[in-house]
């Protein structure tokens, strides 16, 4: 990956169709919520569907806690219908058959010429595409599990969340005032 992929770092804002070939933007995608963003091998790969089944069996939380999920893959549109489907997927899955993503964050599984997929990353992203953690999937093991994502979501959350904790001094003035603008979807 690019040494400027890194947390701190603005991810890039790519642009790609998505599982309903609606061109979709990540920051759109994002709102103004944490991301966890899969950059996925595709549909033949067995390691995508066991992480895309345990992310799909966990999206229920993931969705309450006002965060996005998306994932982008090298598939073809029918390839990717299939993934989404295969693991029941309720997020947003874009195509990148262009290998844009890849070529531009210079992730080529060289080990894999066959089908040239990304090497797997999965990132959470702060509002604004900033990069929170990196996670290298190469290996199966080097893919977060549910609970490092959620440890991750928590001090992301926590960090971009001005009403994290309510007994922080002056919230309760606030929400009493009526200035909602320190509480996520009250703006």
């Amino acid at each position: 990956m690019r040494p400027d992929i890194a947390p701190g770092a603005k991810f890039p804002d790519y642009q790609l169709p998505d599982h309903a070939k609606t061109p979709r933007t990540l920051s759109e995608l994002q709102g103004e919520d944490p991301l966890i963003l899969t950059l996925a091998r595709g549909l033949y790969c067995p390691k995508e569907h066991m992480q895309h089944l345990e992310l799909a069996a966990a999206y229920p939380k993931i969705a309450v806690a006002y965060t996005q999920v998306v994932t982008i893959s090298t598939d073809e549109d029918h390839e990717l219908k299939e993934l989404r489907a295969s693991v029941g997927a309720q997020w947003t899955f874009l195509s990148d058959p262009g290998r844009t993503v890849q070529k531009d964050l210079d992730i080529a599984e060289y080990t894999d010429p066959e089908h040239d997929p990304m090497i797997p990353h999965t990132l959470v992203l702060k509002p604004g595409l900033i990069v929170h953690s990196v996670y290298n999937g190469y290996w199966f093991w080097g893919r977060p599990s549910v609970a490092e994502l959620w440890r991750d979501l928590r001090e992301a959350s926590r960090e971009i969340r001005p009403d994290w904790d309510l007994s922080t001094p002056g919230l309760r003035e606030a929400w009493e005032a009526g200035d909602r603008s320190a509480f996520h979807g009250f703006d």
